[in-house]
């Protein structure tokens, strides 16, 4: 199994790079051409997403992607690290700006509507988007 981990600063500008390493390293795994552009979307969506939490909750943390190729599988996280709030909503809350959280919304609608294999999870240490794509000759299985 190779993973690629890539951080960088929740800044608007870094999203085309991890879009570029994501759609290189899936077609290093064998991904098929005609979804990388889903992939290359698919990224851009989930890391603009963690880039808009981060810097709406005032967080200087970095925004994680970490990209797995398993012998039929590749997989992609896109990690934040806004935590589920334990009170009222807090400024990095999306319930907090009702436009905040119809973008959030769309964002994953956008995401669900790319990959067929999308798990999103959020606790206290933060979020992550999961998706993942066949790879390396396995889409010619049923």
């Amino acid at each position: 199994m190779a993973t690629v981990e890539l951080r960088f600063s929740a800044q608007p500008e870094h999203v085309r790079t991890a879009r570029l390493v994501a759609a290189a390293v899936a077609r290093r795994a064998g991904v098929e051409e005609a979804v990388l552009d889903e992939v290359r979307l698919a990224v851009g969506e989930a890391c603009s997403r963690a880039v808009g939490l981060h810097r709406g909750g005032g967080l200087s943390a970095p925004v994680r992607v970490v990209l797995t190729e398993e012998e039929k599988v590749f997989s992609i996280e896109v990690g934040d690290e806004v935590s589920t709030p334990s009170g009222g909503p807090s400024a990095g809350d999306a319930a907090a700006d009702p436009d905040a959280e119809g973008e959030d919304e769309m964002g994953l609608a956008v995401i669900r509507g790319l990959v067929d294999d999308v798990e999103v999870t959020r606790g206290d240490s933060g979020g992550v988007i999961r998706m993942s794509w066949p790879a390396a000759g396995t889409s010619d299985l049923p």
